[in-house]
């Protein structure tokens, strides 16, 4: 009996769970079974299965919008960021999330929505042809596998460090409870859940900032004491060290903060990775589908109150059992020391703030956001999967009712794959390392595509495919030189003084700019499309439907103008 108990826990954990704990817990996985059963029966047709019957509210659309992104890249990667890095981690929220996301309501939804699209690379398709698709399909399948495994371990680490529950067990449960719901609702349970679980992570997470900052004095004396734990103020501003790279603790340039994450990969990942925008293209109206976004700028802009500062609070408050300052090593060191690593903030706060009945709240609070992570992104692939690879190539006559099935089917599909692609997370240094370094792989050069497809009719087929595909092989090939060669680093980042982060960061920036290059010398070279075929496609040849509201407070762009000014404030605040 002890044999086989000890194939699900293991002999370290940092808590137990009380009977309190242990109910809020299963409720939980109760609740969103429960869910996936009740929108099967709602999700007979590809429409309704891939994209919830097109009839969520803009309020629905926008926090599934959000709460999709809402899994471990949030949770677990930026609070180790944050402890890491200091409040420079919060710019992947700020300049990294906001002006991207008002662009996709405001300027390219109207694409997105009218063209009835199923998924990027359907527009993809529309505007370059087969050949664009298929590639975007194929990387955008792979990202969202490895993305969904990156989800699961992060759950699985939770679990271990907190419970001593066994890495594989954590992996299989939380695989299993989300393919279920998700195989049986769709989207439509996805986004169900994706509201529910936005609602739990506030309630449950939101406790550590709060009791964090009570311990520490208030905000003033948090920055006082973690400017004398770590012997510079630098971890405290968000704009004044960018000078240089060797000036903060990313060892990044403002160059590389502006336009590598605050345009590239931003613009890339909140614009295009169909893992976010399939959930505005489920909206009921025009209107609802440019309001999305906005509404999830407005929500994204306070994450960092339970994301970042818990990062920032452990660099003051954490303590070994000794009284001593805690400190924290990357992953690859943590397993050989036994020390905790980066990514183990969240939970080590959780444990030091929580008691029965809050703690179970807490972790139910973790394991929804990182659920909610894999679900986002095998919801994605199912659809991509289907429509863009197994429709558009293997099988492009079969009924509506046959790619519901294989929707199904490859669900399940889909989270085998991820399994297995959990454990290469293992080897990366941090999750933040190996997920900025895929956002640089796929998103970037996608981003130059679909931007140039939509703003300029002059793009010609050959001219998006040979660019997509200059850009992401340049992605990866600079991604391995770099890492058989480390002087490489230094080339790419144009500093000496750069470390991994910034290489990330220029990374996506060189690959946007060999996309677009490419892209417009090879249209400048071969024959452009009709402009009649462009119509619903690109702007200046396509007549944009009004949304429909009438006063000033209906219209999207008067709600992303308040956001735009909020967003400004914070980042002068935090300068």
């Amino acid at each position: 009996m002890q044999a086989f108990f000890a194939l699900f826990v293991t002999t370290h954990q940092l808590t137990r769970l009380a009977p309190a704990d242990i109910l809020i817990l299963v409720l939980y996985f109760a609740l969103v079974v429960f869910i996936g059963f009740y929108a099967k029966g709602k999700a007979n047709t590809s429409e309704d299965f891939f994209l919830a019957g097109r009839e969520m509210t803009a309020w629905i659309a926008g926090l599934s919008f959000v709460s999709a992104n809402l899994g471990s890249l949030e949770l677990m990667g930026w609070a180790g960021a944050s402890y890491q890095y200091g409040i420079l981690a919060a710019h992947w929220y700020w300049i990294g999330a906001i002006p991207a996301m008002l662009f996709l309501g405001i300027v390219m939804m109207p694409f997105y929505y009218i063209s009835k699209t199923h998924s990027v690379p359907g527009y993809l398709q529309l505007r370059f042809g087969e050949g664009a698709r298929g590639l975007a399909a194929i990387s955008f399948a792979v990202m969202t596998i490895l993305m969904s495994g990156v989800n699961m371990y992060a759950m699985a680490v939770v679990m271990q460090t907190v419970l001593g529950w066994n890495i594989t067990f954590s992996i299989w449960v939380g695989a299993g409870t989300v393919a279920l719901y998700v195989m049986l609702g769709g989207l439509r349970s996805a986004i169900i859940n994706e509201v529910l679980q936005f609602v739990l992570i506030w309630a449950g997470a939101a406790m550590i900032p709060i009791l964090g900052l009570i311990e520490a004095g208030g905000w003033t004396k948090l920055k006082a004491q973690i400017a004398v734990n770590m012997g510079s103020s630098d971890y405290m501003h968000m704009w004044k060290t960018l000078g240089h790279f060797k000036d903060n603790p990313m060892g990044v340039h403002w160059t590389g903060i502006v336009f590598g994450l605050g345009f590239v990969i931003s613009f890339g990942y909140w614009t295009t990775d169909f893992l976010v925008v399939q959930r505005v293209l489920s909206a009921n109206n025009l209107r609802a589908a440019k309001m999305a976004p906005i509404i999830g700028a407005a929500f994204k802009m306070a994450v960092p109150l339970i994301v970042i500062l818990p990062g920032l609070l452990a660099l003051a408050v954490l303590k070994n059992p000794d009284g001593t300052l805690m400190h924290l090593v990357p992953a690859d060191i943590a397993k050989v020391t036994g020390q905790h690593s980066y990514d183990d903030v969240l939970p080590l706060m959780l444990i030091r703030y929580c008691g029965p009945g809050l703690l179970g709240l807490g972790i139910t609070a973790l394991v929804a956001g990182f659920m909610s992570g894999m679900a986002g992104n095998v919801s994605a692939f199912s659809t991509v999967w289907t429509y863009d690879i197994y429709g558009a190539f293997l099988n492009k006559k079969a009924s509506d009712k046959h790619y519901v099935s294989m929707g199904r089917w490859s669900t399940v599909v889909g989270m085998l794959v991820s399994i297995a692609t959990a454990y290469l997370v293992m080897n990366a240094a941090s999750i933040m390392d190996y997920v900025q370094a895929l956002f640089s792989f796929f998103v970037a050069p996608l981003f130059g595509t679909v931007i140039l497809g939509m703003l300029w009719k002059r793009a010609t087929h050959w001219g998006g495919f040979l660019g997509l595909l200059a850009g992401t092989t340049a992605s990866i090939g600079m991604f391995l030189w770099v890492h058989t060669n480390s002087a490489a680093l230094k080339y790419i980042a144009m500093s000496a003084d750069a470390k991994p982060m910034a290489e990330n960061l220029y990374r996506a920036l060189w690959s946007w700019l060999i996309c677009v290059g490419v892209t417009v010398v090879v249209s400048m070279m071969t024959k452009p499309v009709p402009a009649e075929q462009l119509s619903g496609l690109v702007y200046g040849v396509t007549p944009i439907p009004h949304d429909g509201s009438k006063t000033l407070w209906q219209k999207p762009i008067f709600w992303a103008c308040v956001v735009i000014v909020v967003f400004f404030v914070l980042n002068l605040i935090f300068w």
